[in-house]
């Protein structure tokens, strides 16, 4: 019998449609359950959509809609980006289900009846995006300390949930079970933040708006959203308070909870405690991924920036927008996204060395056998090494994808596709052919990089599903038994290849980016029309501007950024681009070499000098394949044009900006 593994999804909240950085966490999810299919384990994956809530009753009325008529448009093109990118969830669950009402009705009132909640009010200041109360003395400079918007005072009847109570037993399990909350980061921050200093009791009803599922003893007050939603994990696999199904018993407790890093406290604070409440065993991990980030700049439709799912496929295909949101994201560091990034990865990784294999063996196959692929047993000591790297591949890869650790496993695989291109280049088989007493020698070398690419494409398949398929079609194979990918040699001889068909022709940066251009533009276009419809453009001398709202991070997160004044001593602009320039930038006694997209607003005699406020410890990442080790900071008017952040009284370099 086959042994279970549930994982699951955040459930996605309904406000809007998913850009790249909310999609990476559905395409992460789905390579991972497709690696554990292929390892032989029964395989329960779940995701879904996050549907009640003030916010989104705000939104409805803004668009003239009921609540559920929004949240079931939202909800559809959720579903739409989820087919789009090729996700083999094996359900979706919506919050506004009958059957998740039903029971988060049920579980309330269990909760209610044991004691672990009360009735009481609160008195506070409340804000509407986190959908949190706070106390004054919470508030970061007056504002919401998680996402830094305004609060607004408030008081309202509200149920309690007894925190504190099962506080000392999860601080336990967390300190016994140090594979519960990864990555490690994630576990010392939860516990030095928010358990060890002590837990308030949590509010877990609403009586100031009535979308939401109904406290049906006391029906004024609906269920506060993370009550409702964090128990979706269980109420979509049959949970019932009163009578389990056995779907129920059999995949919990879940293997896997994977979560953007922001919401980690929900996940492994409230969760946990609501679970123990439910005498129910916790998840065995919770992973809080990073983020992938906009490179360089702030995402909003307001600069036309937002990078979409459906763009990606539509300019460069499912598979290569799977490839480039899992290789390019750290363990446990933010990944960033560019078009330009996008473009080199996809000519240097997918067709210089993925397709470009493919295509000179399939065509060296059919130019010197016919198409036929035959086994000989003319060896040479070169193929020891070659088959050494292709049969131990599958144990590197596992070794990574049981720590989760996709980009790498990802790396492992192009690595045995690098050792195939290097081998082309020690055989040369273009010169075997030449000498007819080499021909079972060269018969031998293709038949050698037949095999290999079949069991590389095979551990490829959970990541690019679709290139891993085509490529073994081509070759006239079929995606190897998981159990035989360290055995060598499986290919059947006399098998035929079929006609090559590239996988990743190599793309003109500048027709992409052309491409990119009428997005952007549509994408302007559309926000100031939203501006118009709703005011935006109101009466006054000055312009007023609304940006899309990025994902909300703690005021822990924002801690972590150091901001200092920066001078500029250099600058030049990034060859080849439209965009960057390239500046020298001195902070204290170090010089930082930053790259701007503000090419078409700054010329680099005019950047020169300037004093300029930089966030200083960012990641280096390079842009157009220069380095760039921070960012200078910049606004941007209704028009799209950018000023540059300096400081209104001289300022030594290095000063820090508090």
């Amino acid at each position: 019998m086959k042994e279970k593994y549930y994982m699951t999804t955040a459930i996605t909240y309904t406000s809007g449609k998913p850009h790249i950085g909310n999609t990476y966490e559905i395409i992460l999810a789905d390579a991972i359950a497709r690696y554990k299919r292929m390892e032989g384990y029964d395989v329960f994956f779940m995701t879904g959509t996050d549907e009640h809530g003030q916010k989104i009753q705000e939104k409805a009325e803004a668009e003239g809609i009921t609540p559920k008529e929004y949240v079931d448009k939202v909800s559809d093109v959720v579903k739409d980006i989820w087919k789009l990118v090729n996700s083999s969830h094996d359900k979706f669950i919506r919050t506004t289900d009958a059957d998740h009402e039903a029971c988060v009705k049920k579980i309330f009132k269990k909760l209610y009846d044991q004691g672990d909640i009360y009735k009481g009010s609160y008195e506070g200041l409340y804000c509407t995006p986190c959908e949190s109360f706070w106390t004054e003395s919470q508030l970061v400079d007056g504002k919401c300390p998680d996402c830094g918007r305004e609060v607004k005072p408030a008081k309202e009847e509200a149920y309690f949930f007894k925190m504190s109570k099962y506080a000392d037993r999860l601080i336990e399990h967390i300190n016994t079970h140090p594979e519960f909350i990864q990555p490690v980061s994630r576990k010392n921050e939860m516990m030095n933040n928010f358990l060890l200093p002590g837990l308030q009791d949590l509010c877990v009803s609403r009586t100031s708006f009535d979308w939401g599922i109904q406290v049906d003893f006391d029906p004024k007050h609906v269920v506060y959203v993370w009550l409702d939603a964090l128990t979706n994990y269980i109420t979509g696999i049959g949970y019932d308070p009163e009578n389990p199904s056995d779907f129920f018993k059999k995949n919990w407790p879940a293997d896997l909870h994977l979560i953007g890093k922001d919401i980690v406290r929900f996940h492994t604070i409230y969760w946990p405690i609501f679970l123990m409440a439910l005498d129910i065993p916790l998840p065995k991990q919770v992973f809080g991924h990073p983020w992938l980030l906009q490179g360089g700049e702030k995402m909003s439709k307001s600069k036309g920036n937002v990078i979409y799912a459906d763009d990606l496929v539509r300019l460069f295909g499912v598979d290569a927008t799977r490839y480039f949101v899992l290789h390019e994201m750290p363990f446990d560091n933010d990944g960033i996204i560019t078009w330009d990034l996008v473009i080199e990865r996809y000519n240097s990784d997918l067709a210089n060395i993925l397709g470009n294999l493919v295509n000179r063996t399939v065509a060296m196959t059919n130019k010197y056998f016919g198409g036929e692929v035959k086994k000989t047993g003319a060896t040479e000591a070169v193929d020891e090494d070659l088959k050494a790297v292709v049969t131990g591949t599958k144990a590197k890869v596992a070794e990574k994808m049981d720590k989760l650790r996709v980009a790498d496993a990802i790396t492992e695989v192009f690595t045995l596709f690098r050792r195939c291109n290097k081998y082309i280049d020690e055989t040369e088989p273009w010169n075997l052919a030449k000498d007819e007493a080499k021909k079972d020698r060269l018969a031998e070398v293709l038949y050698n990089l037949v095999e290999s690419i079949t069991m590389g494409a095979t551990l490829l398949h959970s990541f690019l599903p679709e290139t891993a398929e085509k490529t073994v079609a081509q070759l006239g194979a079929s995606l190897r038994d998981y159990d035989t990918l360290d055995t060598f040699g499986l290919y059947e001889s006399g098998n035929k290849v079929t006609e090559p068909q590239m996988l990743f022709a190599r793309l003109d940066s500048k027709v992409v980016l052309e491409e990119v251009e009428k997005i952007q533009a549509a994408q302007k276009a559309e926000y100031e029309a939203e501006q118009k419809k709703l005011g935006g453009e109101a009466a006054g001398d000055e312009t007023v501007i609304d940006i899309e709202a990025k994902d909300e991070i703690t005021f822990d997160d924002f801690g972590k950024m150091q901001f200092q004044v920066g001078e500029i001593i250099a600058c030049e602009e990034v060859p080849k681009s439209k965009k960057l320039l390239c500046s020298q930038v001195r902070i204290g006694s170090q010089v930082k070499q930053i790259v701007s997209g503000i090419k078409a607003h700054y010329t680099p005699e005019q950047m020169v000098g300037k004093k300029v406020m930089v966030l200083v410890n960012l990641k280096p990442a390079k842009l157009a394949g220069v380095l760039s080790e921070g960012m200078i900071l910049c606004a941007e008017n209704e028009k799209g044009e950018l000023s540059l952040m300096v400081p209104e009284k001289d300022m030594p370099a290095g000063a820090e900006i508090c």
